[in-house]
């Protein structure tokens, strides 16, 4: 081949290549992605506003399209911190508001749930009732077993229900050496509205010359301090020597509840002199600027001397378990540092944290923008609390000074004496031990993997900044 016919071969080749490369089809657009509707949008901007803003971890919320999010909730977990087991959202603010404050939809008991490790069987057990009540009105009872929700088993699917249904019937059990068997028929209940004054129970025993005030309490609400006082002033007029505070079951509640308890049984001194009992830690946005403007209402909480009833006390017994979250553990630990605490039963919950209750209108001025999503509402984590002595982050709990287990199966009332919590920290306080009632021994093991009063758990773990004014925030 002459070196032309050469080259003219190659440059044939070259344009053949380019023609069929130029031919070569353009890959087509990938297709526009589908994007939320409206509302779902809106309701997304509302989260992202508040999360980037207000929540204790906002410099770790990452940045996620809310165009592509077609679930709020789902949006709303993507964005929490991973050490944030507390924070909440809610389609209901109306009720989530109601709960905090003692008003809510139950049957008006609070339960134990567990499995026997022989069987595996689920059961649920009373731990206490609220007077008048479905469940009261029903003849239920602390130590009531209940073995069949609607003549159906229990299961980890519907176990539940037992809280959060409008109608229950109820199959009750009695416990047997190879575990639980029918007792006497089935019991109905309708959940109803109920106001829930969470000062339940009220006495005085004595032992060994000692006059002991012994006080129930399920919740911190402070719209019932008023019960507080009631309770307080009784044990004055009986003139108690020592106070054991029950809150075992207690989930939590509102700060301004804690506070107004701890001012109402300190060294008088202290709550004189409104020593500081609790500080805050806030993200670094609002850290800094109630620092610059030295605003010190939304960094600590004092201990106040405007409570009805000052009992001057040097020492207090709290009866604790795996249920005292919260508020409850504010309680505990801001009284610390001031006076002697003794803590009878088991390991707290292990909640440091303190939350709010967001809602849209605070980040958007047109009711008309919002108002097709008014009752959309976060339960968010806002800040860190520490004691005057600055312990916080007691994520495994507070472990007790005296270690007794619960016996939920006896049936004990809470306040006699034969109970074992109550009747260690009796002994603690006489140093004789209290002679219990002999009772049938539990054979069987188990074990109690959750509890709880109504579907509405979650929430009352939430320690409620409500001493904490929105136009504080927002001025």
């Amino acid at each position: 081949m002459t070196k032309l016919k050469k080259w003219g071969y190659l440059l044939l080749i070259a344009l053949v290549v380019g023609f069929v490369t130029g031919c070569k089809e353009e890959p087509l657009p990938e297709p526009e992605k589908q994007e939320a509707p409206e509302l779902t949008q809106k309701i997304n901007g509302f989260i992202e506003a508040a999360m980037n803003d207000i929540y204790l971890w906002n410099e770790q919320v990452p940045d996620i399209d809310i165009r592509y999010e077609f679930d709020p909730e789902d949006y709303f977990e993507k964005l929490l911190y991973e050490e944030d087991r507390w924070s909440y959202i809610t389609d209901d603010v109306e009720a989530l508001q109601g709960s905090f404050e003692g008003r809510e939809k139950s049957f008006g008991y609070s339960l134990a749930f567990g499995t026997f490790s022989n069987t595996g069987a689920y059961f649920a057990i009373v731990e206490y009732i609220y007077p008048e009540t479905p469940a009261a009105n029903a003849g239920l009872k602390r130590g009531d077993i209940i073995m069949e929700i609607d003549n159906s088993d229990i299961t980890d699917e519907n176990y539940r229900d037992l809280l959060g249904a409008d109608n229950l019937t109820v199959t009750l059990g009695q416990l047997g050496e190879n575990g639980i068997s029918p007792r006497d028929g089935t019991v109905s209940m309708a959940a109803r509205e109920l106001e829930l004054d969470p000062v339940l129970v009220k006495t005085v025993v004595e032992h060994e010359g000692r006059k002991i005030g012994y006080l129930f309490y399920a919740q911190y609400i402070a719209r019932y301090n008023s019960s507080l006082d009631a309770a307080f002033q009784y044990f004055l007029e009986e003139q108690i020597t020592d106070l054991v505070i029950d809150i075992r079951y207690n989930p939590g509640g509102g700060t301004n509840a804690a506070s107004y308890m701890c001012s109402s049984i300190a060294p008088l001194n202290v709550v004189n002199n409104k020593e500081q009992l609790i500080t805050y830690q806030w993200n670094d946005k609002w850290q800094n600027i109630w620092l610059t403007e030295n605003i010190r209402s939304q960094l600590e909480i004092p201990f106040t001397d405007t409570t009805a009833v000052k009992m001057g006390l040097n020492r207090v017994h709290f009866l604790t378990g795996s249920g005292t979250a919260s508020a409850s553990e504010f309680t505990i630990t801001g009284l610390n540092p001031y006076m002697d605490v003794v803590t009878v039963g088991d390991t707290t919950f292990g909640k440091y944290t303190g939350s709010l209750t967001v809602t849209p209108d605070w980040y958007y001025e047109s009711e008309s923008y919002y108002d097709d999503f008014d009752n959309w509402g976060l339960q968010p984590i806002v800040v860190r609390y520490a004691n005057s002595e600055g312990v916080t982050d007691f994520r495994d709990g507070f472990p007790p000074d005296i270690l007794v287990s619960d016996a939920l199966f006896s049936g004990i009332p809470l306040g006699d004496k034969n109970d074992p919590l109550f009747a260690a920290a009796i002994e603690n306080i006489t140093g004789a031990p209290v002679i219990a009632m002999k009772k049938a021994k539990i054979e069987v093991p188990y074990t109690i993997f959750d509890r709880g009063f109504s579907k509405y758990d979650v929430n009352k773990r939430q320690m409620v900044l409500d001493h904490i004014q929105k136009d504080k925030l927002f001025k």
